[in-house]
């Protein structure tokens, strides 16, 4: 075995864990305990940011009687529950600050809006029909339909077409196979596209 490896330079041993809590930690606060305070309690209202050092045994004795509210009235306590809805920060009722809402000139943007908002409500919904991709157009145009058709004007269409280009139909003529699969895909793209 080499001791001048490299492998063997970088070794480290793991210190004693005691000797670690007790060099690194204070001592439990807690009245007559000398052991290191391995965990924080915090010490009360109007005291944040603020914290005990307590060893696990006394942190958990310290955890069950502790209670934030003590020496609070049920009306302050409410009050404070209250506010923490809002995260302690100031608000105000709609409308109460209204003169600040005005311009300098005297003019409200939000009476414009609502005006404009009222107007979109009232104006005839005029929906718009979506753009056709490539595909569906060329499928419209092998069905011989305007691109507005829809569900059962398709529907009925396509039974008209393989009706009429259907080998059995033509008495077991072949030359319109290629026009029937042509009216066939072009079904299958109108049905997937939600045409029909």
């Amino acid at each position: 075995m080499k001791l001048d490896s490299k492998i063997f330079d970088r070794i480290r041993v793991k210190p004693d864990r005691d000797r670690l809590e007790e060099d690194t930690y204070p001592t439990c606060q807690f009245p007559g305990c000398n052991r290191p305070g391995t965990h924080r309690a915090p010490q009360g209202r109007d005291r944040e940011g603020m914290f005990f050092n307590f060893c696990v045994d006394h942190v958990r004795e310290y955890n069950k009687s502790y209670n934030y509210f003590s020496g609070m009235s049920d009306d302050a306590v409410r009050a404070y529950q209250k506010d923490s809805l809002t995260g302690h920060r100031p608000t105000w009722k709609m409308g109460v600050n209204r003169q600040a809402a005005d311009g300098p000139d005297g003019f409200d943007p939000r009476a414009t809006g609502r005006q404009r908002a009222h107007a979109r409500q009232n104006a005839e919904h005029v929906s718009r029909a979506r753009k056709l991709l490539a595909l569906e157009k060329r499928s419209f145009d092998v069905l011989n339909l305007p691109g507005e058709a829809r569900g059962d004007e398709i529907k009925a269409r396509y039974k008209e077409l393989v009706k009429l280009h259907h080998p059995d139909a033509n008495g077991g003529d072949r030359s319109s196979e290629d026009r029937l699969r042509e009216i066939i895909q072009a079904y299958n793209v109108l049905k997937k596209a939600g045409f029909c």
